[in-house]
């Protein structure tokens, strides 16, 4: 089996079957594979910081890659984004359940210094359900971006060129802030509008807090 001689950077989540199988496809086509799994907060190792090739990916990754780093790869540094473009940022699949979101999807853009900004490579969208929760979207997001992960490397391995979407990020990426902001419930809410935060934020351990009186109290559904 003739291996491709491209060099590549694959930063990903650590403990991750997605990210494993993204990488093991790598690592089979190319053996100039530089790789780096983590998890929120750790430290980019400093060797990483330092490396040089062809193409930077970025699937499930915990960092926020630095632009002296995206300017090292000599063809393209690009990222797989669990959201189709109407949800940049933290907390993507939270706020198209918020939003009652119709269609959802996954995204490839080339990275850039701003989170979720650069150049859309390709989209893949598949319907919302109304049954469906955090847990099951979730599910469906990881399988379509595996899906688009195959389908935008293999290419690469095949010497085609890496696609270019007509599609535009359609707002400012969504912040830790406002992320933090949909986990909250308070008395003032409509019964209408508690739903909603609770369709979009409950996730195994992870559930809304109720605010009242200056306190947070958390939220037991099921």
């Amino acid at each position: 089996m003739t291996r491709s001689k491209l060099s590549f950077l694959f930063l990903g989540k650590e403990d991750d079957i997605y990210c494993s199988a993204a990488l093991d496809f790598c690592r089979l086509n190319s053996n100039k594979v530089t790789w780096c799994l983590g998890k929120w907060g750790d430290p980019l190792p400093d060797d990483i910081e330092a490396w040089h090739g062809d193409y930077i990916i970025s699937y499930l990754s915990r960092w926020v890659v630095p632009e002296i780093l995206l300017k090292r790869a000599r063809k393209a540094a690009f990222n797989f984004h669990p959201a189709s473009p109407e949800y940049p940022g933290i907390g993507c699949n939270n706020f198209a359940l918020y939003e009652d979101a119709k269609e959802y999807g996954v995204t490839c853009h080339h990275m850039a210094p701003k989170v979720d900004t650069g150049s859309i490579i390709k989209v893949l969208r598949f319907p919302v359900f109304p049954a469906d929760t955090v847990a099951t979207l979730l599910v469906r997001t990881y399988a379509y971006q595996l899906v688009l992960f195959y389908d935008i490397v293999a290419g690469i391995f095949s010497g085609r060129e890496l696609p270019v979407s007509e599609e535009n990020w359609t707002r400012e990426p969504f912040t830790r802030e406002q992320f933090n902001d949909l986990m909250k419930i308070t008395p003032d809410m409509s019964r209408e509008e508690i739903a909603r935060r609770v369709r979009a934020t409950s996730f195994g351990s992870y559930q809304p807090s109720v605010e009242l009186g200056g306190y947070s109290f958390g939220l037991r559904t099921g």
